[in-house]
């Protein structure tokens, strides 16, 4: 089964995209922060990662700067998150190596399409 590492603050928005990631095939794994995130990576590389953009100790930003640079970290495909749907956001996010950005809040199909979009669906 493929895995999905999501990285967010809020225990119930990990825990909504959980229950989404879960619903569409895939293994749910859950770090509240960007370190967290790294650390996790680091013992497992996911195939998919879902990133908050403002966390503490280590925001999405960051993290997914740190998360390219690994070993087969450009490897695996990233969808950021947040609830700002501007374009100034959706840039910053793509130069720091997002894949796809969806807004909060988001629901199944949303997540699916961008799934789909990534190839990791059909």
């Amino acid at each position: 089964m493929k895995r999905c590492l999501i990285v967010d603050d809020s225990r119930v928005i990990r825990r909504v995209a959980s229950k989404i990631i879960q619903d569409l095939g895939f293994e749910p794994e859950e770090a509240e922060n960007g370190r967290k995130a790294l650390s996790l990576v680091s013992a497992r590389m996911p195939d998919l990662v879902v990133v908050d953009w403002d966390m503490p100790i280590m925001g999405g930003l960051e993290f997914t700067g740190k998360f390219r640079a690994l070993p087969d970290g450009s490897k695996v495909p990233v969808i950021f998150c947040a609830p700002e749907n501007d374009a100034d956001h959706m840039r910053k996010a793509l130069e720091a190596g997002a894949d796809e950005y969806i807004m909060k809040p988001f629901d199944g199909e949303i997540v699916r399409s961008k799934l789909v979009l990534l190839g990791l669906l059909d």
